[in-house]
Order: C-alpha cells, then sequence, then structure tokens
C-alpha cells in the first residue's frame, strides 16, 4: 500500500472535500487578517487625531518617536492589505479548483504546506527551482 503522502504526489488536484477543508482555513485566517487591519488603520487614524491636536511645543525627540509610528503602522497596514488580496486570490483559485498547484513545478502542494501557509502558489521544491533561475 502506497503512503498518503505518495498518493498526494500522483493527484494533479484535491478533492472537492479537501477544497472545503482549505477554504475554511483561509476563511478564518481572512477574518482575522481583515480585524487585524481594522485595528491597524484605526490605530494611524488615532495618531493623525492626536498629533494634530497636541500642543506645538512637543520635543523633538517625541515628535520623531510619533511619527516613525506611524510609518510602521502603516507598513504594517501595507502588508496586511497584500495578506488580504493573497488570501482572496487562494480563494479564486479553489473556486477554479486550481488550488494547491505550485506554479513552478505543476505538483500538488503538500498539504502540510498549505494549512500553514494557505495563500502560497509554491512548494518548497518550487521556490528552490525558482531561486535557481
Amino acid at each position: 500500500m502506497e503512503s498518503k503522502s505518495n498518493e498526494d504526489s500522483k493527484k494533479n488536484c484535491y478533492s472537492a472535500e479537501e477544497l472545503n477543508e482549505f477554504k475554511q482555513i483561509i476563511l478564518q485566517k481572512l477574518e482575522k487578517a481583515e480585524e487585524n487591519l481594522r485595528v491597524l488603520r484605526q490605530s494611524v487614524a488615532n495618531e493623525n487625531d492626536i498629533s494634530d491636536t497636541a500642543p506645538s511645543f512637543k520635543l523633538y525627540g517625541e515628535e520623531s518617536s510619533n511619527v516613525l509610528a506611524k510609518e510602521e503602522n502603516e507598513k504594517l497596514a501595507a502588508r496586511q492589505r497584500k495578506f488580504i488580496q493573497d488570501l482572496k486570490a487562494a480563494l479564486v483559485r479553489i473556486e477554479n479548483k486550481t488550488y494547491g498547484v505550485c506554479k513552478a513545478t505543476g505538483k500538488l502542494i503538500p498539504k502540510e504546506r498549505l494549512k500553514l501557509v494557505p495563500h502560497t502558489t509554491t512548494s518548497v521544491e518550487g521556490k528552490e527551482l525558482q531561486k535557481k533561475r
């Protein structure tokens, strides 16, 4: 009898049941990511409100610290937006039944990797191939 991973490597797509399992994982991550983005946006908005009403005699160090914190939150928000985009793209791939296929090798990405990084489009093997190019 073949091992489960050997069986998976011979398949060219995941079953409807498996795709639904991945979809649930992605939807949970998407919900958390959207909440994190809301918090970051609120934080940036609050920093703007505070700085607009703050006394003009702030110390230089305090002002630059606030600017750095705002910039960091804006970077985090941009990364979060990209993550959300990637998760939504993964949902489209699930609907198209192309989810889990490595774009570099054409083989199925192992389930373990997809559970950890559900928005990935490459297997570890595929990433190694891309590095060599």
